[in-house]
């Protein structure tokens, strides 16, 4: 049997070699962890002129399906995918950032300023991931000409870093050194983007549909199109599209409503992919007042009529108060059409109150309902597909800094972003998410509160430049974010941290950490933002916002817990002074990026203790890794008790040998409480200024569950009331692939 080496030739193939290869990775690692084994199975496995670095992908492959046996196989197959990954690209960052230029793939910036760099790239920190994280990189993120990879994850951060930075070599060296520790990371589009020609680093856009008419309709199903061709999530509004059986003047026809144009968007959504990475994702916003919501409420379900059925799009709601009030009361619900009420889009609270219930003794309604028959649908619709999100309307704009520019009507493909948009303005959010759990002395369990407000600082400054740097897809998407300037910081590993700091999730304890983060969070960023306007200048719409009044995120909620940390007062006084951005925080998913650097999903609890991973080489089994640490302490990790937990569904409150303490610490989300996910939910979003994409899980859904749970979360102020309702009885355990994309919001 023969080898093809990297530089072509071709050799025979000899064991020692290949047990060589694995047994010079194996240092530190348990003695169970046995190199020859693994040599013998990748043997047995080769076949006739096989490359070596298929033989290394090989070998990380046997070792993955080990781990189960003792975790370090993992850390081996890490160890042998990022070798392999140095030894396929050039030796020095400017090297591979020069190749990359040739073929017009970076920017000459980035080749001129690479060689300063090469000496600050720590090419040991490749080997700091996860092999599932380091895979995610491998096949989706890493730069390749011809299908060759060219950049090393430390490649990829210093990339990243001068395409945001450009020659501020201290920033550059700033940032790639805290990315490159795992302290934060940008979103996927600025991975993706940063340092190209093209730099498109948002994540995130909000679209107002031009007009009620066909040239407004098509201009905007353009402005989506140009969008997702440049990789950004979409949210669109569609509350003023006139409905089902209007009157249309111009040709004295009637209208087919929204669902038809629903369908075109859809269609976009399909055709138009994100730079070759992705298809294209689109939620649609609309209030409860509109007549065709019921149809609109069908449009992602599996039953009925195909041609009213919109299965690539995302449903949401844009929910006023007074809907919640009538639903609760058993009162009924006028739905109208805007072309005739026009104006409900236009205004919240009592003015939105006042306007609807005007319309509704004038007569202008086209149907007149029980306010149950709209909610009926909703939770049947949610039941079913996990959509519609929901979005109340009233504590959107309320809560907002940007209520000066007028009202918000709509957020984003994920919930978190609440920008105010029209047909002149695309609002547009840049994102980033701190990794908490690298805050945390894992010696003594303490978090570090200091050092997160630092990075927070820095973040911020990397998101502002972000939006000088960043290219825009459309007109419509430069003028807003240049004239607001918002940011979106969020997190990942909420979750690690409460088990780092062995404090359940949930508890008292857990609910102050919960807070102080977020609170460190948004105190941070105000002050950057603050140092940056002394700076820049403040943002061009500042005069007349909450901030220009000194009034901060939490001065907005009832009875919000200060930690006695920071001087409020003192940054109210700053904050008048001007801020450079009018958002700061938008705590968002992060399927992605949580997978790169190996943390829990932004600030949910775990779903599973072990699942099934899916890859391109089969199905392996994974287990939370603080579990089996705790476990291999007591003396209790064993191929039985991975049988027992496989058999319990990846929970482990069943099993009678397991101490009660860790049985405490390792409840998944299945078994909490999702008042306790909303409660904690309230308790960050005081200092939240934009929203937070807060799913919630059921597993069975029923009318008066998801109720009560709705209510208890409009009720607890909360602007987002859920992103996506998740349903065990419909899901098996949790699954992932090698290329696993935030289906959300791309970060």
């Amino acid at each position: 049997m023969r080898v093809m080496k990297r530089s072509g030739r071709i050799e025979d193939v000899k064991f020692d070699k290949v047990t060589n290869r694995i047994s010079k990775l194996t240092y530190g690692l348990s003695k169970n962890v046995d190199a020859s084994m693994i040599a013998q199975q990748v043997f047995s496995s080769m076949y006739d002129n096989i490359k070596t670095h298929e033989i290394d992908t090989l070998s990380a492959e046997i070792c993955i399906g080990m781990i189960t046996s003792d975790p370090d196989y993992e850390v081996l197959a890490t160890r042998i995918v990022a070798s392999n990954i140095q030894k396929r690209v050039p030796s020095t960052f400017s090297e591979a950032m020069h190749k990359l230029h040739d073929v017009g793939i970076v920017t000459e910036e980035v080749a001129k300023v690479s060689s300063q760099i090469d000496s600050y790239i720590d090419p040991e920190r490749d080997y700091q991931f996860g092999y599932f994280g380091l895979k995610t990189l491998e096949r989706g993120y890493l730069q390749k000409i011809n299908d060759e990879i060219v950049e090393t994850p430390q490649y990829l951060y210093a990339r990243v870093s001068i395409g945001i930075h450009g020659d501020d070599i201290e920033r550059v060296v700033e940032t790639y050194d805290a990315m490159s520790k795992g302290l934060f990371i940008h979103a996927t589009p600025t991975l993706f983007n940063a340092g190209t020609p093209r730099p498109q680093m948002s994540s995130c856009f909000l679209v107002a549909n031009k007009d009620d008419s066909i040239d407004g309709i098509y201009d905007t199903v353009k402005e989506c199109a140009q969008i997702s061709k440049w990789a950004g999530g979409i949210g669109l509004h569609v509350h003023d599209i006139r409905a089902n059986k209007s009157h249309i003047r111009g040709t004295n026809g009637t209208s087919d409503g929204i669902i038809p144009m629903l369908r075109v968007y859809n269609a976009t959504a399909r055709y138009v992919n994100q730079a070759g990475r992705r298809k294209g994702s689109i939620a649609v916003y609309l209030e409860p007042w509109h007549a065709d919501i019921l149809d609109f409420l069908e449009i992602r379900l599996n039953q009925g009529d195909e041609e009213a059925r919109c299965r690539d799009l995302f449903s949401a709601m844009w929910i006023p108060d007074l809907f919640m009030k009538r639903v609760e009361e058993g009162g009924n619900w006028s739905l109208f059409c805007p072309d005739k009420a026009m104006g409900l889009s236009d205004v919240y609270g009592k003015e939105f109150e006042e306007l609807y219930e005007r319309y509704e003794r004038e007569g202008l309604a086209t149907k007149v309902v029980p306010a149950a028959d709209i909610w009926k649908a909703i939770i049947k619709s949610q039941s079913e597909t996990g959509t519609p999100y929901m979005l109340y309307k009233d504590a959107c704009n309320e809560k907002s800094n940007q209520k000066n520019l007028g009202t918000i009507k709509s957020s984003n493909l994920c919930c978190e972003i609440l920008e105010h948009t029209d047909k002149n303005e695309t609002a547009v959010c840049n994102l980033a998410s701190i990794a908490l759990p690298k805050f945390v002395n894992k010696e003594t369990g303490e978090f570090d509160y200091e050092e997160l407000h630092r990075v927070s600082k820095m973040v911020t400054r990397n998101l502002n430049q972000v939006i000088d740097k960043n290219f825009y897809p459309t007109d419509t998407a430069k003028r807003s974010n240049m004239r607001h300037r918002p940011i979106g910081i969020g997190v990942q590993g909420l979750a690690d941290v409460f088990i780092l700091c062995r404090e359940p999730f949930g508890s008292e304890k857990s609910r102050e950490m919960n807070r102080l983060i977020f609170e460190t969070i948004y105190h941070a960023s105000l002050e950057s933002s603050c140092d940056l306007a002394g700076k820049y200048g403040a943002y061009e719409t500042f005069e007349g916002s909450p901030f220009s009044q000194g009034i901060l995120q939490f001065d907005m909620w009832d009875a919000p817990k200060l930690s006695g940390r920071y001087d409020w007062n003192a940054m109210r006084e700053r904050v008048k002074r001007g801020t450079r951005n009018s958002l700061l925080l938008a705590p968002m998913p992060t399927a992605s990026t949580s997978q790169i650097l190996g943390n829990n999903e932004c600030f949910e609890p775990y779903t599973q203790n072990i699942y099934v991973r899916r890859t391109l080489a089969g199905e392996f089994v994974v287990v939370n890794k603080h579990l089996v640490d705790d476990l291999k302490k007591v003396g209790l990790w064993s191929k039985e008790m991975k049988d027992l937990m496989v058999k319990a569904n990846g929970s482990v409150q069943g099993i009678i040998d397991i101490p009660a303490n860790i049985k405490e610490l390792y409840k998944t989300v299945w078994e909490m409480s999702q008042k306790v996910i909303i409660d904690m939910a309230a308790d960050r979003g005081v200092f939240i200024d934009q929203s937070q994409s807060m799913n919630l899980f059921v597993e069975s859904p029923t009318l008066s569950k998801l109720s009560s749970m709705h209510f208890y979360a409009w009720k607890a102020g909360l602007k987002t009331g859920m992103y996506y309702l998740r349903s065990k009885a419909k899901a098996r355990p949790q699954q992932f692939s090698l290329e696993a994309e935030c289906t959300a919001c791309s970060a």
